[in-house]
């Protein structure tokens, strides 16, 4: 299995990126497909997933209203479209997925496949 993330770059603060993720290997159209960032320094955090089966999308605080994922189940691939990017946004961005549902959405222990990170960079 393998996930493929690409989108990340360098962005001013208040600017846009889209990052895109493609999993082959297998689908996840029973679980879940998302995106977790880790800043320098930081822990892993949650950022953004989507269940496919329910069409439910789910934020990390910080995100909301800012950022928006969607994708295609049948194409295995998830975006995540990043809007009105801060400093603090600035972080290595790994796709994940998830082949059954978990309630736990928001703890990456609960994620099977891993992308390789891309890091996107906002500066002031």
């Amino acid at each position: 299995v393998q996930l493929q993330a690409s989108g990340g770059g360098l962005v001013q603060a208040g600017g846009a990126l889209r990052l895109s993720c493609a999993a082959s290997g297998r689908t996840f159209s029973s679980g879940a497909m998302g995106w977790f960032r880790q800043a320098p320094g930081k822990e892993r955090e949650f950022v953004a997933a989507i269940r496919w089966s329910a069409n439910m999308k789910y934020y990390a605080d910080s995100v909301k209203g800012r950022f928006t994922i969607f994708g295609d189940n049948a194409k295995n691939t998830v975006y995540l479209q990043m809007n009105s990017l801060k400093p603090e946004d600035t972080a290595v961005y790994y796709c994940v997925g998830r082949s059954v549902w978990t309630v736990e959405y928001w703890r990456s222990i609960h994620y099977d496949y891993w992308g390789q990170g891309t890091l996107v960079t906002v500066s002031s």
